[in-house]
């Protein structure tokens, strides 16, 4: 009788021991809560905008009506507070809706691990600009390269098969290593500078190109363009960055490049005032809106006559 009570608290025992491994498993796993959005932070240097457009408007309309359909991703922080991952319009929409909380999935990640999955999360938007792919993609291969230089979590790898951490940022992004470097490139120019790429007043192997160039020397060109109202082509932004390679990149040198004439150049616009450009309607060809500025001004003055003449 007390040796089947023994097998019994020993079995006992096993069950208890199973199912503890079996909670810490269970554990690891991520899981959906409603967590509040006071208890949540924003990821440090998150380069992805939140913007307040038309979709937004749509955003906040559906999550007052229905909610959150698909979960946040954050991780628990040393603190007990949350950082989120993935969801930086979504928790945005839920405050403009004047929610208290928002659905999130909680998964346990290291720091770098956190960065790979909120850049490839963003990177599934329709519209990305130049700049969040710039700081994106710095982000990702520096965590990329940390995560590298670390022993693998199994060793089942053998050593020598990790592809370097640009090639197989370009396989899993589908551009080329070159162009990954080019788009890093970019988070050396100047915030003024950067924001005439995202808005394409300047295109974009111009910009790399400038990239190069001193945070004195961009913001002499950025005078220079003011000055002269135009952008670099490719051409001028080379040749100012071999004079600045050479040591030879003046205030001088850069306003001399910005004066000369570029072939194929477009018109400048006839206005700047958007008060005017915006009523202008986009089909009227470049170059012939102050044609159609005189007309509607003619058109309005017969109309006041017409009006004048009415009243007497």
């Amino acid at each position: 009788m007390a040796r089947n009570k023994r097998t019994e608290i020993e079995l006992t025992a096993y069950d208890d021991l199973f199912e503890t491994d079996e909670s810490r498993a269970e554990a690891n796993l991520s899981k959906i809560r409603e967590i509040p959005i006071s208890e949540i932070d924003e990821f440090p240097d998150h380069p992805f905008k939140v913007l307040m457009n038309e979709d937004m408007e749509q955003l906040v309309e559906s999550v007052s009506r229905s909610g959150v359909m698909t979960p946040a991703t954050v991780r628990q922080k040393e603190d007990g507070r949350y950082e989120l991952i993935s969801g930086h319009r979504r928790k945005k929409a839920c405050e403009l809706a004047g929610l208290e909380t928002l659905k999130c999935e909680v998964k346990e990640l290291t720091h770098d691990e956190a960065i790979i999955v909120m850049v490839e999360s963003n990177l599934q938007r329709s519209v990305i600009l130049p700049s969040e792919k710039a700081f994106a993609y710095k982000m990702r291969l520096e965590a990329m390269k940390r995560q590298a230089g670390r022993p693998p979590k199994d060793n089942s790898s053998p050593l020598g098969t990790h592809l370097r951490s640009d090639a197989e940022l370009a396989e899993k992004v589908g551009e080329s290593r070159n162009q990954i470097q080019r788009y890093i490139r970019l988070t050396e120019l100047v915030p003024e500078i950067l924001q005439m790429v995202d808005e394409r007043q300047i295109a974009f192997r111009p910009a790399v190109e400038i990239s190069y160039l001193s945070e004195e020397q961009q913001y002499t060109l950025l005078e220079a363009m003011g000055y002269n109202d135009a952008t670099p082509s490719l051409a001028q932004a080379i040749k100012m960055k071999k004079f600045m390679q050479e040591g030879k990149l003046t205030d001088e040198v850069i306003q001399s490049i910005m004066q000369e004439d570029k072939p194929n150049q477009k018109e400048k616009p006839a206005f700047k005032d958007e008060r005017i450009t915006k009523l202008i309607p986009k089909s009227i060809p470049r170059g012939q809106e102050t044609d159609f500025v005189v007309k509607a001004l003619e058109f309005y003055n017969r109309h006041l006559q017409r009006q004048r003449g009415q009243e007497r």
